[in-house]
């Protein structure tokens, strides 16, 4: 199987002043994640992708834009990677939602939450996971196990994913963090997933196209990027 980047959009006004934006339309970038987006664009240069998918929303798009800008790829929209749908939630200010009694259940149960007028967080989770699982498998199947690819999406989509590659219940998922801009790296194989970085914020990525061990015959840490 192949190598997934999953970079979450950078910082949007929404983020900025505390509202849950959802599937809104019309969420972009501010400076501030214009800025993250380029950023995280100059980690991965040097680095050859062989594709690149992201969430439908505005704000993914412009990252990706941003991340693949003077690589001559295109990132495909791939619907299985858009925002949890909030229903009745997205808009709304989170000073309000943290007081609302479903907000508890959020964090101590997320498997059994379902937002009014929306989806249902394991859901979001499943169609997230199937894509990305999905996707991983056609572009190791057209490039090669040696494969890297990019995807473009949202904070509980990434951690949804995440916590799959770790083997961890989706009522756990709320203990990762992913920030605006960062970077998350799984590397997929026929027996297990392996989660390569989480959350970063610096450091370049181009290891991931030389990487010589095979994750499944590590022992303990392993020699690292670029041993044999």
């Amino acid at each position: 199987m192949a190598t997934v980047i999953l970079a979450r959009h950078g910082r949007t006004s929404a983020n900025a002043t505390g509202v849950l934006a959802g599937r809104t339309p019309g969420i972009a970038l501010d400076d501030v994640g214009t800025a993250q987006a380029t950023a995280a664009a100059a980690r991965l240069e040097g680095l050859t992708l062989a594709a690149a998918f992201t969430s439908p929303l505005d704000r993914c798009k412009e990252t990706a834009k941003l991340l693949l800008n003077g690589t001559g790829l295109r990132a495909r929209v791939e619907r299985g990677l858009n925002e949890c749908d909030y229903g009745d939630w997205s808009g709304r200010p989170m000073k309000e939602l943290v007081k609302e009694d479903l907000w508890k259940v959020i964090q101590a149960h997320p498997a059994g939450v379902e937002f009014p007028g929306g989806e249902s967080m394991a859901t979001m989770s499943a169609r997230s996971v199937s894509a990305v699982r999905a996707c991983d498998a056609a572009v190791a199947a057209e490039h090669g196990d040696g494969a890297v690819w990019l995807a473009v999406a949202h904070g509980d989509i990434i951690k949804a994913v995440l916590a799959d590659a770790l083997g961890m219940h989706l009522d756990a998922f709320q203990r990762i963090v992913v920030d605006p801009g960062s970077l998350s790296v799984i590397r997929y194989t026929p027996k297990r997933s392996f989660v390569l970085a989480m959350n970063t914020q610096e450091g370049s990525l181009t290891h991931l196209a030389t990487q010589r061990e095979k994750p499944d015959e590590k022992l303990g840490g392993g020699a690292g990027p670029g041993r044999t």
